[in-house]
């Protein structure tokens, strides 16, 4: 199945792993709504590492230009997203909020190309 289910499976294990320190290793450390950011980070990596691994598999029914770019959108999504809502909640520094909605956009275009390839895909 290729980078993508290795990448996918990666992030998803890095998604663990920072959810638990967020759960365990902040939670007497920032205020509760930097923590509750921290968390959204978190489950969005999650859903779009699954997301990573569903371009994996759909890579064996719709390969292609479309199907790949939605993996790159998906990986740059959680970079911009979850890695500013991290990054936010760790430094304080609440203007790193103005890079979220471009991983939003990364997300919702990998989303796009992945239905765009199915559409393809069927004829």
């Amino acid at each position: 199945m290729g980078k993508w289910w290795v990448i996918g499976a990666a992030m998803a294990g890095l998604a663990v792993a920072l959810g638990a320190f967020g759960a365990h290793g902040l939670k007497d450390r920032v205020e509760a709504d930097l923590l509750q950011i921290y968390e959204t980070g978190a489950r969005y990596h999650m859903y779009h590492a699954f997301g990573l691994i569903l371009v994996a598999v759909a890579s064996k029914w719709a390969p292609g230009g479309a199907t790949n770019a939605a993996g790159w959108c998906f990986l740059a999504g959680i970079i911009l997203f979850s890695g500013s809502l991290y990054t936010m909640t760790l430094t304080g520094h609440r203007w790193l909020g103005a890079v979220t909605p471009l991983g939003g956009l990364a997300f919702i275009s990998g989303w796009a190309l992945l239905a765009w390839a199915g559409l393809k895909s069927q004829g």
